[in-house]
């Protein structure tokens, strides 16, 4: 099964956000075993970068980054993906363009907290807690 995770899930790991840490770690765990193939999406990855720089330093969001490429896919976001996102009834951008990524990567189903972002996806949404008992 092909998942493809929001930037938020792939935060509450490498920050290690409390509530939200757990559920992220087994969703990793998944993807590490060989259980699930994850994915991301490009543009997530610079996000990812930016955040965790900013928040504990330039070391850590080159180890996270390191960490993230050795055990994701990447879902290529081009012109295609972003003409596509523009035109969908998503209120935030970034979600529709996350959509689009893996709409065109074939991926099964999108992993996010925020799955009332995706009311108008046509890919399947779980939460991450969710995705552990599928």
């Amino acid at each position: 099964m092909k998942v493809l995770f929001d930037t938020n899930v792939v935060l509450d790991l490498l920050l290690d956000r409390e509530s939200f840490s757990l559920d992220a770690a087994r969703c990793f765990s998944r993807v590490e075993s060989g259980e699930i193939e994850g994915w991301l999406c490009a543009s997530t990855v610079t996000t990812l970068h930016y955040l965790i720089k900013k928040s504990v330093g330039a070391g850590k969001a080159f180890d996270s980054i390191s960490l993230i490429l050795s055990l994701f896919e990447i879902a290529p976001v081009d012109k295609s993906v972003l003409e596509s996102a523009l035109h969908l009834p998503f209120k935030d951008f970034e979600d529709a363009v996350l959509h689009e990524a893996a709409r065109y990567s074939n991926v099964d189903v999108i992993v996010t907290r925020n799955v009332a972002d995706f009311k108008n996806s046509s890919i399947p949404v779980q939460l991450p807690g969710n995705l552990q008992h599928r």
